[in-house]
């Protein structure tokens, strides 16, 4: 009698998201280990096929297994699917008969950067479902009043149908609430990537870093910027190359520095133009291109190229310190979160969403105003300089781990929306 009471209480749990993401799936098969009835629902195969990257400019997928370990089924979409842009996902299935055939309670749906999304909040609400939000925006981004005055509304309506927001930081709660969503509704998901295998992946590379420096043409004794991402605009890697070029005019005498460029993009040949290329392994980039400019050549820098999950940490390991310029585009930054978890520091632009959540609680300096060379110039020299221990970096990280998520998953499945505290 009480084994069939508890599996009439038993919630199924259904995620929809746009593709197997690699910060994820470590979520979903806790969710799945933890014993909670669950699926995850993907739009579309992005990440598992071979696939273009506009900004990367390069073909790959993921190199880490990314579907076992938790149940999960691809969406029927209309084609042609574009995932850049707001109607390029659409549902063709009836995704009403999917989620009553499935018995699915709760909705939890991963932002609304889709149209296919924001209908699934509408007919999941339709079919009597709590639906639950996770997404990454925040308030920094400003914009004019016209295109704000309509995202309020537009949004507004569209977030006041959702019974439950996970907040993935400080940022991004602040929005919720600027929307008039009331805290009994806001639990915390630190926003996290799979902390354990990043400590694992690093212990192992981290005897070896003086060999991997080596082989990337850096001096063992080197203070290493490294800069991690997308060569596009949004993120700003000239500003690292313009605050490194400040501090090596006035650096101390016997220091060295040195900016690693792991990723590739549309500003490489920018990039490579103003800094002494010591190695550059970015393919399709011309040699031809590299060291003609119009100031002078000061910084030297290695150009790795795009390293798959398997491979970043090594690059993290080669680092001292991690720098994220992006404008309010980034709306958290997960490669923060990467980069500590291997022991790295970083430094973020005031307009990065993850920037008063970690690096502002490791160092004070590590943050600065978004393009301020001078401050970032500044603060990369303190944070450095400060020489943090890897295991007060990741310390300070262990607080955005996948358990946090998990944990206010099983709080909220278990209090019904009127009791929400």
């Amino acid at each position: 009698m009480k084994a069939a009471k508890r599996e009439s209480e038993k919630v199924k749990l259904a995620v929809l998201t746009s593709h197997p993401i690699q910060y994820q799936i470590p979520i979903w098969r806790e969710i799945h280990r933890q014993g909670i009835d669950f699926q995850a629902l993907f739009l579309t195969r992005h990440g598992l096929d071979d696939s273009v990257d506009r900004d990367f400019g390069k073909q790959f997928s993921w190199d880490i297994d990314l579907l076992s370990g938790y149940n999960h089924d691809f969406i029927k979409l209309r084609k042609p699917i574009d995932l850049n842009r707001f109607r390029g996902i659409d549902f063709e299935e009836e995704f009403a008969l999917r989620l009553k055939s499935s018995n699915t309670q709760v909705l939890w749906i991963e932002g609304w950067r889709f149209k296919a999304m924001w209908d699934a909040v509408g007919i999941a609400k339709r079919c009597g479902l709590q639906v639950w939000m996770r997404g990454e925006s925040n308030c920094l981004k400003k914009s004019s009043l016209i295109k704000q005055s309509i995202k309020r509304i537009l949004l507004g309506r569209h977030l006041s149908k959702v019974d439950r927001f996970l907040c993935i930081g400080k940022e991004n709660r602040r929005l919720y609430q600027s929307y008039g969503i009331s805290d009994s509704k806001l639990y915390d998901a630190p926003y996290c990537v799979d902390n354990d295998r990043f400590i694992a992946q690093s212990n192992i590379f981290r005897p070896d870093r003086a060999a991997i420096r080596k082989r990337w043409g850096i001096d063992a004794n080197a203070n290493v910027v490294l800069f991690c991402g997308k060569f596009v605009e949004k993120k700003h890697p000239d500003h690292v190359l313009k605050a490194v070029s400040q501090i090596v005019k006035t650096q101390l005498p016997g220091e060295r520095w040195h900016i690693l460029f792991v990723g590739s993009g549309p500003m490489g040949s920018e990039l490579k133009r103003n800094c002494n290329v010591v190695l550059d392994l970015d393919a399709g980039n011309s040699s031809e291109e590299q060291n003609v400019s119009d100031v002078p050549v000061t910084v030297n820098a290695s150009f790795v190229g795009f390293l798959n999950q398997s491979e970043i940490a090594q690059a993290y390991v080669a680092a001292d310190v991690l720098v994220l310029p992006s404008d309010a585009g980034e709306t958290w930054g997960l490669v923060v979160n990467e980069a500590m978890s291997c022991g790295t520091p970083a430094v973020t632009s005031d307009l990065v969403g993850c920037c008063r959540d970690l690096p502002a609680q490791l160092n004070s300096s590590a943050i600065y105003p978004f393009g301020n060379i001078e401050r970032l110039a500044s603060s990369i020299r303190d944070v450095v300089r400060a020489a943090l221990t890897v295991d007060r970096v990741r310390e300070m990280v262990s607080h955005f781990h996948i358990r946090h998520t998990v944990d206010s998953v099983q709080k909220m499945l278990k209090t019904p929306p009127e009791q929400a505290a």
